[in-house]
């Protein structure tokens, strides 16, 4: 009897690595900056979602104009296979090509549930009904750490008690950002929220992190300076 042909699973991994070991090579031989790069797994191609930009065009080309706009100049975007959420860390790690898992972030929508009635929006980057947080998938998120800093950020003026930080709920999360669960992304959002970017994430050697991409097979992946220059995040310790 004929050996059982391997899971799709396994030859959509295979060809990433595959592909990882090209574009390593071209790299090593091609002296220049890292560009925009997008790679395809065998079942999935660039594509626009519900949210995910202007019709006829891929997210992949919409978020590259943003951030190129905004002076970034060192980045990645790469398709994941499908069960890339059911996997370990280790395992979206070699996916991505990424240094460690403490390398692999997400960015995660909260709502101050406390705000004064008057502050419904993000119009106000220092006191904002929602941030956006960046932090690791391998780290504890602090909304503490957030609550106190907020405080302090607005000279106390504002009770501590009208801060507490709060995961958005999914729905709120989309309408606010454009992008479903797991394809959360700080670029190209909807809405312009303010963004909290985890301290231990700046201190990452080397400072190249990966994040959500627009769509849930599509990770980004970045130059921490060109992140904070671009995005211009509140830097804050908010993780254990």
């Amino acid at each position: 009897m004929a050996p059982a042909p391997p899971p799709l699973a396994e030859l959509e991994g295979a060809q990433l690595s595959i592909l990882r070991r090209i574009e390593e090579l071209e790299r090593r031989l091609l002296p220049e900056q890292l560009a925009s790069v997008s790679i395809s797994s065998p079942r999935s191609r660039d594509r626009d979602v519900d949210g995910g930009g202007v019709a006829g065009e891929s997210t992949v080309a919409r978020l590259s104009g943003i951030l190129r706009t905004l002076g970034v100049r060192e980045f990645e975007f790469r398709r994941v296979p499908a069960d890339y959420y059911c996997r370990t860390l280790e395992y979206r790690m070699e996916c991505l090509g990424a240094h460690s898992t403490e390398h692999l972030c997400k960015s995660i929508v909260m709502v101050n549930t406390q705000a004064p009635a008057n502050i419904t929006d993000c119009s106000d980057r220092n006191n904002s009904k929602y941030y956006v947080v960046v932090i690791q998938y391998t780290a504890k998120l602090n909304a503490e750490n957030i609550k106190n800093y907020l405080y302090t950020l607005n000279g106390g003026k504002i009770p501590k008690k009208k801060f507490n930080m709060r995961l958005a709920p999914e729905e709120e999360s989309k309408k606010l950002t454009g992008f479903v669960h797991n394809a959360v992304t700080c670029i190209g959002m909807v809405s312009d929220i303010p963004v909290i970017l985890d301290e231990a994430i700046v201190k990452l050697d080397p400072d190249f992190f990966w994040l959500g991409g627009g769509e849930v097979d599509l990770k980004l992946g970045i130059r921490t300076p060109q992140f904070i220059s671009a995005i211009r995040p509140f830097v804050v310790s908010c993780s254990m």
